[in-house]
């Protein structure tokens, strides 16, 4: 993987939600990894946590004292975008935290004009600052979700190797239907990821299999490992990509990155 592609005009900032309304299947570890890599290749990339949880935020060492200004605050337009942006430990790298009030968005977010287009008017200030926005979604389809589908050019779906991985994607793949005919009819799917992938186990490879008979050439070939190292990582504060780069999914991180690159190239005009 190399830093090719940089001469001539930059494309259009790609705008990227991390969503799957189930949880625990590497959502957030797939946002904060895939983004280091990107970065590590001089890419620009901004990391937008909408997740109250903010494990996101966690997971990049963004200690509390900075989120002071968060992504609630730019949701409800309460402050500016630049203003919530927060440097991360990572050059090219930055970050808009979670914050606790954002727990509350969902229902504050009801009784506001255009209540689904908050965050894709909050973002087009930074559009010309970098060439990837990716937005690191709540385990839910609701209106934080739906900000994040309204406002991104494609959606990066990660699912875990387990028996009901399929379960509930049809909820979700309906929802992205809805969110192109109704609000955003550029939006689509960039990638399905299959996450926690255990080469030991035959029931990785026959949900792959599934996976890949349901959805085609938009999985990835890359495939993220299930990896103690991985899982140890946000505890410290860091991508896996800074916490042990030789690592298995540090690696399969890599190939990701490339393969996302190579795919933007493929469809870019």
């Amino acid at each position: 993987m190399n830093g090719d592609g940089d001469s001539g005009a930059r494309a259009p900032t790609r705008i990227v939600a991390i969503a799957n309304q189930k949880g625990g299947v590497g959502k957030t570890t797939t946002a904060i990894n895939l983004a280091t890599a990107l970065a590590a290749v001089r890419r620009k990339v901004l990391i937008l946590d909408i997740d109250p949880q903010g494990n996101a935020s966690t997971g990049l060492g963004v200690d509390h004292k900075s989120r002071a200004i968060n992504s609630y605050h730019v949701l409800m337009q309460e402050a500016r975008l630049a203003d919530a942006i927060v440097q991360t430990s990572v050059p090219d790298l930055h970050i808009v935290p979670s914050g606790m009030d954002l727990s509350g968005a969902e229902i504050e977010l009801i009784n506001v004009e255009r209540r689904e287009y908050c965050l894709r008017d909050a973002l087009a200030e930074a559009t010309a600052d970098y060439e990837y926005i990716l937005i690191d979604c709540p385990p839910a389809l609701g209106l934080l979700t739906l900000n994040a589908l309204v406002a991104a050019t494609a959606v990066l779906v990660p699912l875990q190797c387990e028996f009901f991985a399929l379960e509930g994607v049809s909820h979700l793949v309906r929802t992205i239907d809805r969110v192109q005919r109704s609000f955003n009819p550029a939006l689509e799917i960039q990638g399905v990821l299959l996450t926690m992938f255990d080469r030991r186990n035959n029931l990785s490879d026959a949900v792959a299999n599934d996976v890949r008979g349901y959805f085609g050439d938009k999985v990835f070939k890359t495939v993220i490992p299930r990896n103690v190292r991985v899982s140890e990582a946000p505890s410290h504060g860091r991508p896996v990509l800074l916490y042990d780069l030789n690592c298995p999914g540090s690696q399969a991180y890599i190939h990701l990155a490339s393969e996302v690159l190579h795919r933007e190239r493929r469809v870019s005009p």
